[in-house]
């Protein structure tokens, strides 16, 4: 529970404390949202403490990344939202190593030199409790109490983990509710629409996703035509009875397209603004996504740790990032799927992008029956991720395993949560990772 998780971040503020301060001290974090806001956690705390630090944004933490880090001079790695699906490489490394992570594990036992604090081995559900930069946050309190202000970073990684549907809850919630009180976030109930305008804002709307409207100039016109709206006004600009008729029609599109429920609800929600983080933090989320997997790692970090110009720049990022997406979306809803017994899968130009429109196809294009696998082919290997639903995590669906059991049988690499996950295998073997995976599935949904 929270007082294990409060034992072992004390535990890592100890080892972090013990280096000499002329130690640069390693951090390792995955190159999402979650990732980035983690990353910028444990990098603001150490440098407060006095620590130098050198920052590396992964894709792919299984093969490439790690022999990079394995070929380095360091006393001390932190790892944050990865880990502890690497562990036995990361044991490998001579160095001590502090592992903040929220994915599958490996094992619950560790070297002496390695100190692993992961949700679920404290009895916090990782995929929907708490998350890296949550974990992170925990480290960087226990380092020094004046970290607190860094709450806003924790809830964005949550956000940014979509661990939103169905509320904050869990530990996340501990720490969304402390910053509330002391004023390092503000509440309010709006929905998810923002842009330099009201067309750019549902042209680029991809999450939630519009069939008919983002990407389609003509089906906006009609529409902002028909509801008498002007295209060029700025969302806050919209008077409240504007707003309502807006956001009527956009909630009867969702309903009428067959969106589950507890996707709708994350429509209009309660939304947590911050003014360090410059916005709201969905919107703080999506940004570190456009950077982290649009090709601009450090841009996201820079804009976590501060950099004002980063932030501007990160925008116009975002537009081009959003667009790749729309552009795979529309082929996906025109060109369809391939279909095993047990999932639907389609193949991506992008293995960046696969995760994400997987997930946005999930939500808003397809029924809730069956998960969703893309795949990329990448000199020789095939990079898999797949998104599921929380109704098929309740019959039993658990993608973290299926990804880990099958590349596994296929000497290749996999992991994460139960509704999403993800794996890598080689090409040749892609045919056989598909069918032992469909053999998994259908144990799990007993189908």
């Amino acid at each position: 529970m929270a007082d294990d998780i409060l034992k072992l971040s004390k535990k890592a503020a100890a080892m972090i404390s013990s280096m000499p301060k002329s130690t640069r001290i390693r951090v390792v974090s995955h190159y999402d949202a979650d990732g980035i806001t983690a990353a910028s956690i444990i990098c603001k705390a150490l440098y407060r403490e006095g620590y130098d630090f050198h920052a590396t944004l992964m894709r792919n933490p299984f093969t490439q990344g790690l022999e990079r880090v394995s070929k380095e001079k360091n006393e001390l790695v932190i790892f944050s939202d990865m880990g502890s699906g690497q562990i036995e490489t990361i044991e490998q490394l001579n160095c001590k190593a502090i592992i903040i992570d929220h994915h599958q594990y490996l094992k619950s036992e560790t070297s002496n030199e390695i100190l692993q604090i992961n949700a679920n081995l404290c009895g916090i559900n990782g995929n929907y409790e708490a998350c890296g930069a949550s974990l992170s946050y925990s480290v960087a309190k226990a380092l020094n109490s004046r970290n607190e202000d860094l709450a806003p970073l924790a809830i964005a990684g949550a956000t940014g983990d979509k661990q939103y549907i169905g509320s904050i809850r869990g530990y996340n919630k501990i720490i969304l509710d402390e910053a509330l009180e002391k004023g390092f976030l503000k509440q309010d109930i709006g929905m998810k629409l923002y842009g330099d305008s009201l067309f750019d804002a549902l042209y680029y709307s991809v999450d939630p996703y519009y069939t008919g409207l983002s990407g389609n100039k003509e089906g906006i016109h009609e529409l902002l035509g028909r509801l008498n709206l002007d295209e060029a006004v700025k969302i806050e600009e919209l008077d409240d009875s504007q707003k309502r008729k807006l956001q009527s029609f956009l909630i009867l599109k969702l309903i009428k397209n067959g969106c589950e429920k507890n996707i709708l609800d994350t429509v209009i929600r309660k939304r947590y603004q911050s003014s360090m983080l410059q916005c709201e933090l969905e919107r703080f989320a999506d940004l570190l996504d456009a950077c982290g997997k649009g090709g601009d790692r450090s841009l996201g970090l820079a804009i976590c740790l501060g950099d004002k110009k980063a932030f501007d720049e990160a925008v116009k990022l975002e537009k081009e990032y959003k667009q790749s997406i729309l552009d795979e979306l529309l082929r996906l809803e025109k060109d369809g799927f391939e279909e095993k017994k047990n999932f639907r899968y389609f193949y991506s130009g992008n293995s960046s992008l696969g995760g994400v429109i997987g997930g946005i196809a999930t939500n808003f294009i397809f029924d809730r029956e069956k998960p969703l696998l893309s795949l990329v082919r990448k000199n020789d290997e095939t990079h898999i991720s797949c998104r599921g639903n929380q109704h098929l995590v309740a019959e039993g669906l658990d993608l973290g395993f299926a990804m880990k059991e099958a590349a596994a049988k296929l000497d290749g690499n996999g992991g994460g949560h139960k509704i999403a996950a993800g794996a890598m295998v080689s090409s040749d073997k892609e045919k056989e990772f598909l069918d032992i995976v469909d053999i998994i599935l259908s144990k799990q949904m007993k189908v």
